[in-house]
């Protein structure tokens, strides 16, 4: 194996893909090369220890505009349209999607 010169795709500088990490890559079983610079990656890192635990997403309370109960959307309300629980929204099926 033999060093590979590769280009970031968030910063598009280009990077070294060394034969000793491509023997790692090789042990893991990774199938596909690094697409980030070292740098990219642990900005991406840091960037994901920084979200809720989980990865859980910010919820926001609401009340279901159908049948009146309290519920939680990922979304942020807005231009006081309807917003319903899950159960109202599936009963809808794609006449919401449409409208």
């Amino acid at each position: 194996m033999q060093d590979k010169t590769l280009t970031c795709k968030d910063c598009a500088k280009p990077f070294v893909f060394t034969a000793r990490d491509q023997q790692f890559y090789a042990q893991k079983g990774f199938e596909h090369e690094p697409q980030r610079c070292r740098e990219c990656r642990n900005a991406r890192k840091s960037q994901r220890a920084d979200a809720p635990a989980g990865g859980a997403r910010e919820l926001f309370d609401v009340v279901c505009a159908e049948c009146g109960v309290p519920t939680q959307v990922p979304f942020r309300p807005r231009d006081a349209r309807p917003v319903y629980c899950r159960d109202c929204f599936q009963a809808h099926g794609s006449q919401l999607t449409r409208a």
